[in-house]
């Protein structure tokens, strides 16, 4: 049996309602962030806000969860257009995926103090972990794939990508080349510079 399709109308509601949250997140933060103001900007019933996400932290899975939908789209086409390498895919994954912390560092804050180890069971974190090995056995087989991704991934931790921009004031770019140095390495594993063993791979004479 599937799923009830969404009506047209609740379905523009929910997109209303979210679009407002950002907008309110965006110029006053999460602070000013209530049911109440997001449903006024929205134009919608307070009501509906309430049904729909129920509290603000229902809003704010739903906004993390919504942007998360955004990322997987923009990585698929990226995929479709001229079959990348197992190298360049990954690489646009990972730098996407600092954009796409980078831009929900608040949301994703709140939700790591509310839940520290649940980052590590919900649907994303499996969904990215379930890409990253594909696109890391591709590149180079023979290593521990699910172990380097939970390496990668521990990257976006919120807390730490936070103290990277705020306190070191690292720019999202310089993570980037950080993430393409880690990558290199991978590849330097797949073609075979360095085994999977750590020791030093065959050279040629």
């Amino acid at each position: 049996m599937t799923a009830p399709t969404e009506r047209a109308d609740a379905a523009r509601n929910r997109l209303r309602i979210l679009d407002a949250a950002r907008r309110r997140l965006a110029a006053d933060g999460f602070a000013e962030l209530s049911l109440d103001a997001v449903a006024k900007d929205a134009g919608v019933g307070v009501g509906t806000v309430y049904r729909r996400f129920h509290n603000r932290a229902g809003l704010v899975y739903a906004l993390i969860e919504d942007n998360e939908t955004r990322f997987q789209e923009t990585f698929a086409r990226h995929c479709q257009d001229g079959a990348p390498s197992a190298h360049d895919r990954l690489r646009a994954f990972l730098h996407g995926m600092a954009d796409l912390v980078d831009d929900n560092r608040e949301l994703l804050l709140l939700a790591e103090a509310s839940a520290p180890a649940g980052r590590y069971r919900s649907a994303p974190f499996r969904r990215h972990h379930e890409q990253i090995v594909g696109m890391v056995t591709e590149l180079a087989p023979g290593v521990d794939a699910a172990y380097v991704a939970d390496l990668l991934l521990m990257a976006y931790t919120p807390g730490l990508f936070d103290f990277q921009r705020t306190e070191r004031g690292w720019g999202v770019d310089r993570v980037k080349r950080g993430l393409d140095a880690v990558i290199a390495g991978i590849a330097a594993v797949g073609e075979g510079g360095i085994a999977a063993t750590g020791e030093a791979g065959p050279t040629s004479a």
